[in-house]
């Protein structure tokens, strides 16, 4: 109980949840412009959703054990290796029936994915699949697995997953080599939940703890909207109390799967890909269902993806309520259950950050395709031809260089002023000493006339005032 209680208020304290008048201690971590945690005052300036761009489909649910209801895919990245993770289920049944299988493909890139013949388990009469689990119900329903990136983990149980219903509970799992699984314990770990869903878990750097996000529902019992609640543990088997999570003054919308994760990038920084479920919003007509082999109600509602994120504790931020993913062109994109991402992200290129999401839920053609971003542009700090300004809150860093990844037009620019803690220019870093940042880049060195390092005021407490033309800044760090 005490490790547990540390975590919690280490979470409070890493991700800038400070006593008000406190600076926000930035270290060297790379932020993110996904929500205000740096913005003080805006002039023009807005936060503005990423554009992710489509790209080829990496997937096909094909085989007689997959089938057109493969869904709750989990990405894992295990050195130059990826793996994807997914429920097997041909046929439309009850929640953690018996024809549940768990499935696994591979890839060196995160373009090109292929399924092994592991002979693990056998299915439709053959052991000439890619099952990881089977004969196992219910835990083929939601099995979620994560690579333990906890520092001294036992070897056994690298990877690790929470899997379950309601009528079981959550349980957890542990493999050594993510092929062959076993439980932790024969008790469920997390009891408290509907879990109808896709469960998520992580160990996390910043709270040094794991941290697991799961389906409940607002009302409990099924009743009101279905919504996320979190839970930590030092060890993976003891859980605290779960605590649902809340979403600031926003709405209450249906989120049928959380994906919440580290960015690989900012681990500090959680992001979640959640699938937003419109119950009954019905777009495509029962004849058209027909035509698209869609089966019973699968065509009744439809879903699309939204940008959350968390900085630890019990809150999500919902700065951007639009939607992050929309469904594409055509009327398979608009059946029920379809558009969910996948949790995770692989970096397929230097300027390439990649997911991936489900299509055609509950059709024949049931897929997997890859989205692609620029690193960290989930969103931005935007501002158009006539220019505008941001100013951070008071803050400290540490590192010698300040270094922006930011995109302009020709006639755009970035400019950065330093600021001392009441707000005055600090010599050497006035707006008039900037070098304007002209370019698309994922890393550029901010520099002022003279070439002055950071180095002389690093752990002052500082404001920075970004002064733009035409212009996104997608992350900013100090190193």
């Amino acid at each position: 109980m005490r490790i547990m209680f540390q975590c919690l208020l280490l979470s409070g304290y890493v991700h800038g949840l400070v006593m008000a008048g406190e600076p926000l201690e930035l270290g060297s971590r790379r932020e993110l412009f996904v929500d205000r945690f740096l913005v003080e005052s805006f002039t023009d300036t807005q936060l503005r959703l990423g554009h992710p761009v489509k790209e080829d489909v990496v997937l096909t649910f094909d085989a007689p054990w997959e089938g057109r209801y493969c869904g709750y895919v989990s990405l894992c990245t295990d050195g130059p290796a990826h793996r994807i993770y997914y429920r097997g289920l041909p046929l439309a049944g009850k929640d953690g029936s018996d024809t549940e299988v768990t499935c696994v493909a591979e890839s060196a890139d995160g373009l090109h994915w292929t399924k092994p013949e592991l002979g693990l388990f056998e299915v439709n009469g053959s052991k000439s699949n890619n099952v990881v689990l089977a004969g196992l119900p219910p835990f083929s329903h939601n099995f979620a697995p994560f690579l333990d990136s906890r520092p001294g983990v036992a070897p056994d149980a690298r990877y690790k997953a929470l899997a379950g219903t309601s009528a079981t509970g959550l349980a957890a799992f542990a493999s050594e080599d993510g092929y062959s699984w076993r439980k932790l314990v024969d008790e469920a770990v997390i009891a408290e939940g509907a879990f109808d869903s896709q469960n998520v878990a992580f160990w996390s750097e910043a709270e040094q703890c794991y941290v697991a996000y799961f389906r409940t529902w607002s009302e409990g019992d099924y009743d009101g909207i279905r919504t996320v609640s979190r839970a930590t543990s030092p060890d993976f088997v003891t859980w605290s109390a779960p605590q649902q999570m809340e979403f600031g003054d926003t709405p209450l919308e249906h989120l049928y799967t959380n994906q919440t994760t580290p960015y690989p990038r900012a681990p500090h920084l959680y992001v979640s890909l959640a699938a937003r479920f419109m119950p009954g919003r019905r777009v495509v007509s029962e004849e058209m269902a027909k035509s698209l082999g869609v089966e019973g109600a699968y065509a009744g509602d439809c879903s699309d993806s939204v940008l959350m994120t968390s900085r630890g504790g019990a809150q999500y931020d919902r700065t951007f309520m639009e939607g992050f993913l929309k469904p594409g062109i055509g009327l398979e994109n608009w059946t029920s259950r379809t558009n969910y991402p996948a949790r995770g992200f692989i970096q397929t290129r230097e300027d390439e950050l990649s997911f991936y999401v489900q299509e055609n839920y509950g059709q024949p053609t049931a897929r997997l395709r890859r989205y692609s971003l620029r690193p960290d542009g989930f969103a931005s700090l935007y501002t158009g031809y006539k220019g505008g300004e941001m100013r951070t809150h008071p803050l400290t860093f540490t590192g010698e260089g300040l270094y922006l990844n930011f995109a302009t037009s020709a006639a755009g620019e970035v400019r950065v002023e330093i600021l001392d803690a009441n707000g005055s220019a600090l010599p050497g870093f006035a707006l008039d000493d900037a070098e304007p940042a002209i370019g698309n880049e994922l890393e550029r060195r901010v520099s002022w006339k003279g070439g002055a390092s950071l180095a002389p005021i690093a752990g002052q407490t500082v404001r920075l005032r970004f002064v733009m033309k035409d212009a996104e800044l997608f992350a900013i760090q100090f190193k």
